[in-house]
């Protein structure tokens, strides 16, 4: 199963998030903010991660920083889930390495449309292989 690391500081947003890719087919793993995200990160690596922007602790910029600085980490795909939409973080987004981004409120079809873009075409016809 295909796992997803989930990074907002809205407890609505990850239930949201995780009830649509639970049904989809993927485990997903939560964090509250970017530095509980690293955490996550660590513990369990994710074949995709889903960032708010803005979050206390660690922001949704310094978090994909962090990720991809990691070793490991380069090629994951990052998309970020904001009610932001100004052109000027989106580009800021993309220079940290995000893979792309969606703008909240999200259509939830839409939104596993976009995971399965991101998502290794060989990845995940390993894991509908092993399941």
């Amino acid at each position: 199963m295909l796992r997803i690391l989930t990074v907002d500081d809205s407890r609505t947003m990850r239930t949201l998030i995780k009830h649509y890719l639970s049904d989809a087919g993927y485990e997903v793993v939560e964090a509250e903010h970017g530095a509980e995200g690293l955490e996550k990160l660590a513990e369990l690596p994710p074949d995709a991660i889903i960032t708010d922007i803005n979050m206390p602790v660690m922001d949704g910029f310094e978090f994909i920083d962090n990720v991809r600085a990691l070793k490991g980490h380069s090629r994951v795909p990052i998309l970020v889930l904001s009610t932001e939409s100004d052109d000027e973080k989106k580009q800021r987004a993309r220079n940290s390495g995000a893979t792309g981004w969606i703008v909240k409120p999200f259509d939830p079809v839409g939104l596993i449309k976009v995971i399965e873009r991101v998502l290794p075409r060989q990845q995940r016809e390993n894991t509908a292989a092993a399941s």
